[in-house]
């Protein structure tokens, strides 16, 4: 009312009495039960005033009061206060911001936290306005946060405009319902926002009632969408994803009706339970999620969960030790392949409804990065320093598709994807040449040498084909400067078209794995942290850490230990692989190899001052040698065409071992004499893979690694340089192993030999190299299992041993958060149209 009495005037308004919700607030998030209910009030007092023409314009939890009895009062239509007082003193969440319209047809007022992003540019607002505040309120409500703030008004309202809510602070039961709610309240552009109010208020009632997800009244369902595999390695925690992300995915399989044509974007907390390095993928049919943990804990399994259950199923994986690189669905939804994060290699399939396993493959190289399944029982795969292979989906003998080609300076081809016509994939060539490095199209029915090597895209990480609804048209999906890029793909044509366009930025990448994965309407990924780094640090013979060595790397290729034990040789990854000294006594770092080309591993002289090591140069891994001290940039040992890196130096300084790749006999150890004719020879040239060798401390054996057994073994072999000289290698061969192991080092001594175990512990055998070479059981020192550890062994195994044995030094993740929260939109191609 509007009283006068003589000279008076007055305005007479209701007192209601109660704490404003902002009051509630201020002690922390509202249940959420108790705050879709307050938010069901709000809702109805904004249906209320719109359809008589009446716009709040300044909604937020101070202008809204909830008594005694719990009925909610939302107050001060209408009013606002002008801006009073230092600004730098101002709480942005209450006070009023004042701001003209662009065709001056007044003023108007609100609180900057709560604006709009038109209200914030000055222009013309409706109901929709009061739409968005709503969304912010409901968001306050539940996270306890204001949804856009700032140190300042001008950075809130910046926010506003530009700055996304922290999706992943929502009450993990936040129904999807209310999600979708959420981010349709809060589009930015009002014709993509939420229409009307009384459709939030019909949703929270919904929610309230406790109507299931799938219940939604509407329009029939829209097919279910057609999901692709996902990128390996990196992506992780796809319990989270099955559980809130997917939940969606369900609704819509279930029955619901489609969902908005609007861009929907919110995050999702990983679960502990699926730390990062864990592969995933997605059944064809979208039904099913299958995922790995990485053995922390026990051994890995994989897990599958449908995604109308709350509940996983494991099931078993034999002999592995590392964890799983990859996972990918059959076409029929039936199998799982996977391939093991190390070695040994091997392609394995397993029956998703009785568990059973069996072999596919022995895997040449590995691990194995990256495979693809089509409908005619091909399946494809990538593998760590080789080609792409191919194999029957029954199983049988790998034979390559494409071929490495040294000359160009290639590593090895990643990450295969069948094209739609089940014929043609996609694939990464990598190269230690940035020209060659890209993504390349290949054919199962062309011969490995008759590749086509016209790139399709530079990149040095994974890409993924993601089909649209045209099927002569697909998006070809990348990770450049951590932006993800879709660019479209002519299908019948077989080549890209238009200029690439970016979908999101800061989209992770580990390794050679872009950290995503996408299906014709639904993308998830990951943002880089600081992280994906490990950090090479001291562990004692109990496993408990003792200091950490040098700076932190995305990736380490070889670590090497002074004889010593004063300095330490370590092979990071920085743009390309470069090697570093570091000095233990001082805690110094220097870099040790300079240039573009690729620069691995090290191998120590007798007496420290000089160091053998690979580089690339030439297009191949080549042995130089160079003084420790960097005095000189060094010279050439040998060239041959096959890639090699140097695994040791013999103690009297005559000979340096170092693993080398052929095509038909694997991997190799090769013996460089440096005195003589230094003529090369083959000390173990098979059908198998042996690496790793390194010299005992007396010259008279070497310990290395094989998979004669079809599997990692660690054996020790006699060694004779007259042997060696006339071609033959006769002497004694001893089996140190008995489940599996890798990277075997010796104590300086030679009494102790230690090696990785194929269950992820560090082992130590007692040993005596007499003449009579003699071994005892080997014992567990420590476990490196679990989400942080990263030995890294596969050919080469990234760890080395304190000439005492005192201390082990090898790579651990650092910085990189196990639990990183997933970033999903939906309808994410609706954005490449516009």
């Amino acid at each position: 009312g509007l009283e006068d009495s003589g000279s008076t005037h007055a305005l007479v308004m209701e007192l209601v009495e109660g704490p404003t919700l902002a009051d509630r607030i201020r002690s922390g998030p509202i249940p959420v039960d108790e705050a879709l209910k307050i938010a069901k009030q709000i809702c109805e007092a904004l249906e209320y005033a719109h359809e008589r023409g009446i716009v709040h314009r300044d909604l937020k939890p101070a202008n809204v009061k909830v008594t005694a009895d719990d009925a909610v009062k939302v107050l001060d239509f209408g009013l606002a206060k002008a801006l009073e007082g230092d600004a730098s003193s101002i709480d942005i969440s209450t006070s009023p911001t004042l701001s003209r319209l662009a065709t001056m047809q007044g003023i108007l007022l609100g609180t900057a936290a709560y604006m709009s992003p038109e209200q914030a540019k000055g222009k013309a607002v409706d109901r929709r306005a009061d739409i968005w505040a709503f969304g912010c309120v409901l968001y306050e409500m539940l996270t306890g946060k204001i949804a856009f703030g700032g140190e300042t008004v001008t950075d809130t309202l910046a926010a506003v405009i530009r700055a996304e809510p922290d999706w992943s602070l929502l009450p993990a039961e936040t129904a999807i319902r209310v999600r979708v709610l959420l981010q349709r309240c809060l589009q930015k552009d009002p014709k993509q926002r939420l229409r009307d109010i009384g459709d939030a208020r019909i949703s929270l009632d919904e929610v309230l009632s406790g109507a299931p997800e799938a219940a939604l009244a509407g329009t029939p369902a829209e097919p279910a969408p057609r999901w692709r595999r996902a990128a390996p390695w990196a992506a992780a925690s796809a319990l989270a994803i099955a559980l809130a992300a997917l939940g969606w995915a369900y609704a819509r399989i279930a029955g619901a009706p489609a969902r908005p044509e609007a861009v929907v974007r919110f995050r999702i907390p990983a679960a502990e339970s699926t730390p990062t390095g864990g592969a995933f993928a997605v059944s064809p049919d979208s039904h099913r999620l299958a995922f790995s943990d990485t053995g922390a804990g026990g051994p890995p399994k994989i897990w599958v969960r449908e995604l109308d259950s709350f509940d996983s199923r494991s099931i078993a994986i034999p002999d592995s030790s590392q964890g799983l690189a990859t996972l990918f669905w059959s076409p029929d939804g039936r199998y799982i392949a996977y391939g093991e994060g190390s070695s040994p290699g091997i392609l394995r399939r397993a029956d998703v409804s009785t568990g059973e396993t069996e072999n596919l493959c022995d895997v040449p190289n590995s691990p194995v990065l990256g495979g693809s399944w089509n409908a005619d029982g091909t399946i494809l795969f990538g593998q760590a320093g080789g080609a792409i292979m191919k194999v029957p989906a029954s199983g049988g003998i790998a034979s390559p598709v494409t071929e490495v080609d040294s000359s160009r300076g290639e590593i090895d081809h990643l990450f295969p994807t069948f094209l739609p016509d089940g014929r043609h994939f996609i694939y990464l060539r990598s190269s230690t040449y940035a020209r060659f490095s890209g993504i390349y199209i290949g054919s199962i029915d062309d011969k490995p040498d008759g590749q086509n090597l016209n790139r399709l895209q530079e990149s040095d990480t994974s890409a993924e084909y993601v089909p649209s609804s045209d099927p002569a048209w697909g998006e070809l999906l990348f990770v450049r400067n951590e932006a993800l890029m879709a660019r479209r793909f002519d299908v019948r044509h077989m080549k890209l078209v238009d200029e690439p366009v970016t979908v999101v930025d800061h989209v992770g990448t580990f390794r050679s794995v872009a950290e995503f994965q996408a299906s014709n309407d639904v993308l998830i990924y990951k943002t880089n942290v600081s992280t994906g780094n490990a950090q090479l640090v001291w562990l004692d013979r109990q496993g408990k850490s003792a200091g950490a060595v040098g700076d932190a790397s995305t990736q380490f290729a070889a670590v090497s230990i002074s004889p010593d034990g004063k300095r330490v040789l370590e092979s990071r990854f920085d743009q390309t692989f470069v090697v570093w000294q570091d000095d233990l006594a001082t805690g110094t770092s220097t870099r040790f190899t300079f240039g573009s080309a690729y620069a691995v591993g090290g191998a120590w002289s007798p007496d420290a001052s000089q160091i053998v090591f690979s580089s690339s140069p030439k297009g191949v891994f080549d042995l130089y040698q160079k003084p420790a001290n960097g005095a000189h940039e060094g010279e050439l040992l040998l060239h041959t065409d096959e890639l090699k890196v140097a695994t040791d130096w013999s103690r009297d300084g005559r000979f340096v071992l170092y693993n080398s790749t052929n095509p038909q006999t694997k991997n190799d150890i090769w013996v460089l004499p440096l005195t003589g004719d230094k003529k090369p020879a083959p000390f173990l040239k098979t059908e198998f893979n042996e690496a790793e060798g390194h010299f005992s401390p007396d010259g008279r054996f070497i310990a290395y690694q094989s998979d004669e057994s079809g599997r990692n073994e660690i054996y020790v072999r006699t060694f004779s340089p007259d042997a060696l000289a006339s071609g033959t290698n006769t002497g004694g061969k001893w089996q140190i192993s008995a489940g599996g192991g890798a990277g075997p080092r010796w104590r300086r001594d030679g009494k102790e030999l230690y090696y990785i175990s194929s269950d992820g512990k560090l082992m130590e055998a007692d040993v005596a190299a007499g003449p009579n070479f003699q071994s005892a059981a080997p014992k567990s020192l420590f476990s490196l299992s679990g989400p942080r550890a990263d030995p890294g062994i596969g050919i080469s195994a990234v760890w080395d041993a304190a000439p005492d044995g005192a201390r082990f030094l090898l790579p651990r993740l650092a910085g990189r958060e196990d639990t990183t929260p997933f970033n999903v939109v939906l309808n994410w191609q609706t954005a490449l149209k516009k």
